[in-house]
């Protein structure tokens, strides 16, 4: 299956406890890409970017498969650009510059090779842009997977709910759920969520693992130990590549399939971590990432006698 990835391609400077960078490639669409490339689905990207992008850039996402005509470049602008600095447990973090730039007037325009695509996943955008790509569609995906935030709740909550409503999977993290819904327990906010128009639920809880919910069921599970962690910038975004990469793979879209690219999607984002920006991912191979879910078998597998 097609996946079409509809997000920010962009400048990130990040500041850890463990060094700090320059000017980085990031961007929400590009860790989505790049995860679904290591498991060789078939992705492409509609985004823009200014004429400050490298053309290196481009050229690294399209040799990993990646379908690079719905990014856009406005010549005569600037590349959305985001500066962060994390604190020492790396949760938290504060943001130092955010310049919008050629994002701030987006229109996006779904290139005829991918209109065909069956899972699009709506990166964290405003949701006006998010519902425009719907409406856009010639067909409307089998799957739809939508990112949000909590200043898209605050800002544009009326919009965001229509977007909530046409979508079969959402993705946001505990903190956004219990704004959603105004509920504190996870279990009743996913079951208000639920009633705004999503099947699947899952809420992500960093360096906790994440949940998954639906009609009743729930799935959890832990985040990876890892012995490095350097930077959690796009761990997210990651984690939403994984997950719907494998269901690409899969062509089925069942609570078992979903469950297993939980996993997929977790151990993806585990490798994003260990290094600055993207730099990590782009080595991943798919051998790699085995070996990390079986590191996850190891850690979630067990035997009771009683």
């Amino acid at each position: 299956m097609k996946l079409l990835v509809v997000g920010s391609v962009a400048f990130d400077a990040i500041e850890t406890p463990f060094g700090k960078t320059d000017k980085i490639l990031g961007g929400a669409a590009t860790y989505i890409s790049l995860a679904s490339s290591v498991l060789g689905v078939q992705s492409g990207i509609v985004s823009v970017v200014g004429g400050d992008f490298p053309q290196a850039d481009l050229d690294m996402l399209s040799g990993r498969g990646v379908n690079i005509e719905g990014i856009e470049i406005v010549k005569e602008g600037k590349t959305f650009f985001w500066s962060g600095k994390y604190h020492n447990d790396l949760n938290s973090r504060d943001t130092l510059v955010t310049e919008v730039n050629v994002l701030e007037n987006f229109d996006p325009k779904i290139p005829e090779s991918m209109q065909d695509a069956e899972i699009l996943l709506l990166g964290n955008l405003h949701p006006g842009v998010q519902l425009s790509v719907l409406e856009k569609m010639k067909n409307r995906p089998k799957l739809v997977i939508l990112d949000t935030m909590n200043f898209w709740m605050d800002s544009a909550l009326d919009i965001l709910l229509q977007m909530i409503s046409k979508t079969d999977v959402i993705s946001i993290n505990d903190e956004e759920a219990r704004q959603l819904s105004g509920e504190y327990s996870l279990v009743k906010a996913a079951q208000k969520i639920h009633a705004m128009g999503p099947k699947f639920v899952i809420i992500k809880k960093g360096e906790h693992g994440a949940l998954l919910f639906h009609e009743g069921k729930i799935f959890a599970i832990p985040a990876l130990p890892l012995e490095e962690v350097f930077d959690p910038t796009g761990a997210g975004d990651t984690f939403a590549g994984g997950f719907a990469a494998y269901l690409a793979k899969k062509g089925a879209f069942t609570f078992e399939n979903m469950k297993a690219a939980l996993i997929v999607g977790s151990a993806m984002a585990s490798f994003t971590v260990e290094k600055f920006g993207t730099e990590r991912l782009e080595e991943v191979k798919e051998s790699d990432m085995m070996e990390r879910i079986n590191s996850f078998k190891e850690l979630t597998t067990f035997e009771v006698e009683v």
